[in-house]
């Protein structure tokens, strides 16, 4: 058993359940900051796989100070105003 979780230590591509345990938080957890972008993932199929030195790098920079994802960090341009436009209306020839 000890020579499997050996192994299993090793591998640079973790599975949820891998990359969950390295990182010391719940699978369903991490599915939710892969899914919002938050931690560095690609999609093999439709299963979450997790690189172990993309996960140390991003530890790294999410430890010295940036917290959250360059896209999060952009603030939302605010949105103008809607102001309703109306036709200007014609002159009749009457009038």
């Amino acid at each position: 058993m000890k020579a499997q979780t050996a192994a299993t230590e090793q591998r640079e591509v973790m599975d949820i359940r891998q990359a969950a345990d390295y990182l010391g938080i719940s699978a369903d957890t991490l599915y939710k900051y892969a899914s919002e972008g938050f931690v560095p993932a690609f999609k093999l199929g439709n299963r979450w796989r997790f690189k172990r030195s993309r996960l140390n790098d991003w530890m790294d920079q999410q430890s010295s100070g940036g917290n959250m994802p360059a896209a999060r960090l952009e603030e939302k341009p605010k949105a103008k105003p809607v102001q309703s436009v109306r036709p200007a209306r014609r002159k009749s020839a009457a009038q």
